[in-house]
């Protein structure tokens, strides 16, 4: 989207909103998760670099969207395409109806005929409810539309066995199967100075669309005609296998959109008995309790070593949950009068990692 001087690259749009409408007369529908409102700011304002405290920088995003929706629009009207342009923060689809009414509109507009362009809204968005980069978003926006496919389009030719700047025996990884953290560990570092994001986040989004059973190529962004041929199923870049999906439905959006409200710590019988052997997690298994939730609100199941094992719904508040966590059932009873024997977070509103 930017060009190595950081200023939007009108020719890569240009290019881009090509292959929009080719694909499209294919009778595809085509969604763009785009970056760039910053680095369109920046051309803006004449700013020689990104700022860094948030007020300037959301300042320069408010800027920058209307340039670069503006860009899309211009030469996506062109060629004969309406836009619209859909602006998101985990905020806002956090909340499960907030996110079906995301899901809706996502549809509506593409039953419309017109393609939708998303960003990240950085006018509003402060750090606890930023998605942090576009590659998560994509996922994301990929989950609510049901995409068939998703085309993450970078600065090299995909996923390589290591870091190819680095490393010149690294060769190109064509197709993953099974995720690993060997491939995280050849991930490489951060991306460019004006964007956010790397490899990682890229392994990141794939490892979400994987159990979504959504399929993602990796490629260079400046192949010619590289979306096409992603889309015709062409050999491009590195294409991660979408499968069967895993996860599905509601569980689908407590996994990767459900903003948790709190933690809840769990011993290692309970990680066996949640993780091994697909039962609800008890008060007996709980050994600490974080932030503030009440019954519905998604939250986040941890290890006593602090690693996320999965989401769940609550079936109890964290006030009550803190009285009685680590109890048996009966003297649960005995210190909550008025508790119906709901499992702290029943198997069926359950996800694990």
């Amino acid at each position: 989207m930017t060009g190595p001087d950081g200023r939007i690259d009108r020719d890569y749009l240009e290019a881009l909103a090509d292959q929009v409408v080719r694909v499209r007369e294919l009778d595809d529908r085509v969604v763009v998760v785009s970056s760039g409102a910053i680095a369109a700011g920046l051309e803006a304002l004449a700013m020689p670099r990104r700022p860094v405290d948030i007020p300037t920088l959301q300042a320069t995003a408010a800027v920058g969207q209307v340039r670069l929706v503006d860009a899309y629009r211009q030469l996506l009207n062109a060629r004969g395409a309406m836009v619209g342009q859909v602006l998101v923060t985990k905020h806002d689809v956090a909340h499960r109806q907030q996110y079906v009414n995301a899901c809706h509109t996502l549809e509506r507009l593409l039953d419309l005929g017109i393609v939708p362009i998303v960003n990240e809204n950085d006018t509003t968005a402060v750090e606890e409810i930023r998605f942090g980069d576009n590659d998560n978003l994509a996922a994301l926006v990929a989950m609510m539309v049901h995409a068939d496919l998703v085309v993450l389009l970078t600065d090299i030719a995909g996923l390589y066995s290591a870091d190819p700047r680095c490393n010149a025996d690294a060769r190109l990884v064509e197709r993953v199967d099974d995720l690993t953290e060997d491939h995280f560990a050849s991930a490489g570092g951060p991306g460019s100075a004006v964007g956010s994001g790397g490899m990682a986040t890229k392994l990141e989004a794939a490892r979400a669309l994987m159990k979504a059973g959504i399929p993602l190529v990796i490629a260079d962004g400046r192949r010619p005609d590289v979306v096409v041929d992603a889309a015709a199923g062409q050999p491009v870049g590195t294409l991660f296998a979408g499968g069967a999906a895993a996860v599905k439905g509601r569980k689908l959006w407590l996994a990767y959109a459900g903003h948790p409200r709190g933690s809840i710590v769990i011993d290692a019988g309970a990680r066996d008995a949640l993780c091994l052997r697909g039962k609800s997690l008890l008060p007996a298994g709980v050994i600490d309790v974080t932030g503030s939730f009440v019954v519905g609100d998604p939250v986040a199941l941890v290890d006593a070593e602090g690693r996320e094992l999965g989401r769940g719904l609550a079936g109890i508040s964290a006030a009550d949950l803190k009285r009685v966590r680590g109890m048996r059932s009966a003297e649960v009873a005995d210190m909550l009068p008025g508790w119906n024997g709901s499992e702290v977070v029943h198997r069926d509103r359950l996800v694990i990692f």
